[in-house]
């Protein structure tokens, strides 16, 4: 039975506990997102593979707590989170899942895994350009007014929730916060995981990520490299393209396909 610390209870949400699963997969949430967006992951991996879904400081039971304004730093404390997953008989680790900003939280917990002689079983990487691209993007510098149209613009959160005034202010501080956060991201050059296999996942109508900086994740890792193109697919393709993203997750974890009820 796993035993909790304070900060993994306080980080992890599991939603769909499977204590017999043969494979974990951690979730990170993409900037401004919570834990909950990967409820409908875990219920359909569950009980083959347990989801661990992140929760960040400064949204949702986590609301009083002060926001961490750098990805390194959420980084830190999302590993030390997730140390109790680790099985010390065998040396295995969860696998790691990460939506656009997540992706890069998900790299760099990675990263601390392998430094600690335990690599992750596979690291997916949604909806996010590789660390070693680039763009000058100023999101998190622009008024409100000029955050609400980045958000709309990307899809994945209902227009009537931005309209409404008093949703609008729990929704756009830690939507700026992520977004300082990742913008101000920089990794340097040739880093990269010696054990982790990466696997990309891109829909190719994405304004956040080509398909060539997807592509690049191949330039993270040692240990093999796959990218999973989803035609259509915008920004959070996830919510539309569930069964896809379920058969990548259990073909590259080497589980069965969860077949769902009904």
């Amino acid at each position: 039975m796993v035993e909790l610390t304070t900060t993994a209870n306080a980080w992890v949400r599991r939603f769909h506990p499977s204590p017999a699963a043969s494979r974990r997969l951690a979730c990170f949430p993409h900037a401004g997102g919570a834990a909950s967006t990967f409820h409908q992951l875990s219920a359909r991996l569950a009980p083959a593979v347990e989801g661990l879904s992140l929760q960040y400081p400064g949204r949702h039971d986590r609301r009083a707590e002060p926001f961490l304004t750098d990805v390194r730093s959420m980084a830190d404390m999302a590993y030390e989170a997730l140390r109790p997953w680790v099985r010390p008989g065998d040396g295995s680790a969860p696998a790691l899942f990460g939506h656009s900003m997540g992706a890069i939280v998900a790299f760099e917990v990675a990263l601390r895994m392998e430094a600690a002689g335990t690599a992750p079983a596979h690291l997916f990487v949604s909806g996010r350009r590789a660390p070693s691209t680039y763009r000058d993007e100023r999101v998190h510098l622009r008024d409100d007014a000029g955050l609400v149209e980045e958000i709309l613009s990307l899809g994945g959160t209902e227009p009537e929730a931005l309209a409404d005034a008093s949703l609008l202010q729990l929704i756009l501080p830690p939507v700026r916060n992520d977004y300082t956060a990742i913008e101000t991201y920089r990794c340097p050059p040739g880093v990269a995981l010696r054990h982790t296999p990466i696997t990309a996942l891109a829909g190719d109508a994405d304004p956040k990520v080509t398909l060539e900086e997807a592509r690049a994740w191949a330039g993270h890792t040692a240990a093999g490299f796959e990218l999973e193109v989803f035609e259509g697919g915008g920004h959070f393709y996830l919510a539309e393209r569930q069964d896809e993203v379920v058969s990548t997750v259990t073909r590259q974890l080497g589980v069965s396909p969860v077949v769902a009820a009904g």
